[in-house]
C-alpha cells in the first residue's frame, strides 16, 4: 500500500490539469480494484459552477451538472452533515427520498452507479467537496477493500483536495486570470527578488523551465516583463487583504 500511496503522491505533485489530478487518483483506484470515482467540490458562490473530476460515464456527469443535481443528490446532502466516510446504495441505504431523488439514483443506476463508498471533504476555507468511489454492483470485494482501506481513502481524498484547490481554484487567480500552481510559485519567487537559476534550485527545476512557466504567466496576464507580472501580482494580492 505504501509503493501505491508514493505513486498517487509523486503524480499529485506534478498535476496541474483535470485530466493529470484524474490520473493520480486513478493510480489509486486500479491498485484496489475500485472500477470509477468521482470528486465533486461545490462552489463557494452562487454563480460559481462545480469542479468535477471523474470517471464516470461523460453522458452522465454532464446531464448532473446540467440538471444542478448536487443541489438534490443525497450523498452529497449526507457529505455536507459529516465529515465522516460512509457507504450508501443498494443494501445500503434504505430510507426514504423525494420523487426527484429517486429519478436521480435510477438514472445514475442506468450508467452502473448503483452503490458506493464517499469521504466528505470539510476543509475549514469555506469548500465543501466530496471524493466517491462507486460501483454497479455489490459485492463482497468492493466491501472489504473499501473496509480495509477506508482511512487509507480519507487521506488521499484529503490530500487530492489540497492539491485541486490550490491548483484549479481561484486561489491562483490574478485579476480573474488562473495560473498554473508552478506558474504562480515562479511569479512568488520572482516577486522576492530570485532570478530564474534560484527559483530552480528552490523548486527543483531546471533554470529554462521556471523561465518556461515565467513566459507563460506573462502571456496570460498581457504583459511584457516579469516586473510588471509581479507588479499584478502583488495588486492582486493587496486586494485579498482588504
Amino acid at each position: 500500500m505504501h509503493r501505491i500511496f508514493q505513486k498517487f503522491i509523486d503524480l499529485l505533485a506534478v498535476a496541474e490539469s483535470p485530466a493529470e489530478f484524474s490520473m493520480a487518483i486513478a493510480a489509486i483506484a486500479e491498485a484496489l480494484d475500485l472500477s470509477s470515482f468521482a470528486y465533486l467540490a461545490l462552489p463557494r458562490s452562487p454563480l460559481a459552477k462545480p469542479v468535477l473530476i471523474s470517471t464516470y460515464p461523460l453522458g452522465w456527469t454532464s446531464h448532473y451538472l446540467q440538471n444542478n443535481y448536487q443541489e438534490i443528490d443525497p450523498v452529497i446532502l449526507d457529505a455536507l452533515r459529516s465529515p465522516e466516510p460512509f457507504r450508501w446504495g443498494i443494501g445500503v441505504d434504505a430510507r426514504p427520498h423525494s420523487t426527484a431523488q429517486q429519478k436521480l439514483l435510477h438514472e445514475a443506476s442506468q450508467h452502473g452507479i448503483r452503490l458506493g463508498f464517499t469521504v466528505p471533504i470539510h476543509d475549514g476555507h469555506g469548500a465543501i467537496a466530496a471524493l466517491t468511489f462507486a460501483a454497479d454492483q455489490r459485492g463482497a470485494a468492493f466491501e472489504r477493500c473499501t473496509s480495509a482501506h477506508a482511512r487509507v481513502l480519507q487521506l488521499a481524498a484529503m490530500y487530492f483536495h489540497a492539491h485541486v484547490r490550490r491548483t484549479l481554484f481561484n486561489e491562483g487567480a490574478i485579476d480573474g486570470v488562473r495560473l498554473s500552481r508552478r506558474e504562480l510559485e515562479c511569479l512568488m519567487w520572482a516577486s522576492r527578488g530570485k532570478s530564474a537559476w534560484e527559483t530552480g534550485r528552490i523548486l527543483n527545476l531546471s533554470r529554462n523551465t521556471v523561465a518556461y512557466y515565467l513566459e507563460n504567466a506573462k502571456k496570460k496576464l498581457g504583459v511584457r516583463t516579469i516586473a510588471q507580472a509581479v507588479a499584478r501580482l502583488a495588486a492582486a494580492n493587496k486586494t485579498k487583504q482588504n
